[in-house]
């Protein structure tokens, strides 16, 4: 940081500034002024009805706010996902493709569990569990095969992805399944962050999902530890070391495919544990294996292969592309990730916390 700030202090004054505007939206209560502002003239520069519809949606603190939080949640979501894929991608260079697989086939098992016990955090571990076996599978019939060979690596896992998303349809059909959370966790909790109604001036604060905030806190929680797990221990010191030089660390009599299979396990049992969190938190159904497969490799590239907080990084800023796009430009809002990788890609190709 010191030595960007030292090299770059124009960017890093844009920077400041930015975010202590964005802190501002965040947090202050925004005058009539300012809301007119975003209402007639932003509106107005648009043009048309859409102008007008924009800049009266631009000019609600309410619908930010909502915005804004569910982009911070969905990061979340994201993050468990990609997480376990830059794991698998990032630092043991295994193209798995199936990842998204992974994530359905372990929301489908958290849903069978939580239906059958009746316990929604039983869900998790289920999950987890069922994912990281077949995960086991993975990297002994095939990774293992074909170590550095990236282009068969990606047709054999292709293949594997179609394969187990006819299986999963012919199990649990086309329907839409809901992962329902428990009651205690079910009501809206009122958050810190205001806003004033337009009419009476009154301040109101926005109440939001609480299930959605803890798992929020859950995941963040979870990125610290791997990143303590990676860089302060000793098993994350044998990863980093089996990754760069493979067969120095087994001259060693370290056991690397004993590791390097736990690795694999880790990861895609978080892959399950997301497809519980996404089935809590929307719905599971046949083609989101895809969606989401595509989302993790776009929080990949931009936050860097390898890094877990590249990964949080990335997933925050694609959250926030989704729900913000969403919320202001319904039509084009799938086309702003794509955006932000094609940008990453054109400035820093190895990601934004990527490793040289």
């Amino acid at each position: 940081m010191k030595r960007f700030i030292e090299r770059r202090p124009v960017w890093s004054l844009v920077i400041l500034i930015a975010a202590a505007f964005f802190l501002w939206l965040v947090f202050a209560i925004w005058p009539d002024s300012f809301e007119d502002f975003l209402k007639e003239d932003v509106g107005g520069w648009i043009g048309g009805d859409f102008g007008k519809q924009f800049g009266r949606a631009l000019s609600r603190k309410k619908v930010f706010l909502s915005a804004l939080l569910d982009g911070v949640t969905l990061a979340a979501l994201y993050f468990l996902i990609a997480a376990g894929f830059t794991l698998i991608f990032g630092l043991m260079r295994n193209v798995n493709l199936a990842h998204g697989s992974l994530y359905l086939f372990g929301g489908y098992v958290g849903y069978e569990f939580a239906e059958w016990t009746g316990y929604w955090l039983l869900a998790f571990p289920a999950a987890f569990v069922v994912s990281a076996a077949l995960g086991v599978l993975l990297q002994v019939l095939v990774f293992r095969r074909m170590e550095g060979e990236d282009l068969r690596q990606t047709l054999v896992t292709i293949g594997i992805s179609i394969v187990l998303a006819d299986v999963m349809l012919w199990i649990w059909g086309g329907d839409f399944y809901q992962i329902l959370a428990p009651s205690w966790l079910s009501a809206p909790v009122e958050t810190f962050l205001a806003s004033a109604q337009k009419s009476s001036g009154e301040i109101v604060y926005l109440k939001y999902s609480s299930i959605r905030l803890v798992i929020l806190v859950a995941a963040i929680v979870l990125g610290v530890a791997m990143w303590l797990a990676l860089n302060r221990t000793r098993v994350g010191m044998l990863i980093r070391a089996g990754v760069d030089d493979r067969d120095m660390l087994s001259a060693t009599g370290i056991p690397i495919q004993v590791v390097f299979v736990c690795v694999f396990a880790f990861g895609a049992g978080l892959a399950g544990i997301g497809g519980v969190v996404g089935g809590t938190f929307q719905s599971l159904a046949p083609g989101e294996d895809t969606e989401y497969l595509l989302s993790s490799l776009i929080v990949v590239i931009v936050g860097g292969m390898g890094s877990i907080p590249g990964a949080a990084l990335g997933a925050l800023l694609i959250g926030l592309a989704d729900t913000l796009g969403a919320a202001y430009f319904a039509t084009y809002a799938v086309v702003f990730k794509f955006l932000i990788m094609v940008a990453v890609l054109a400035f820093r190709p190895r990601g934004l916390l990527g490793r040289s």
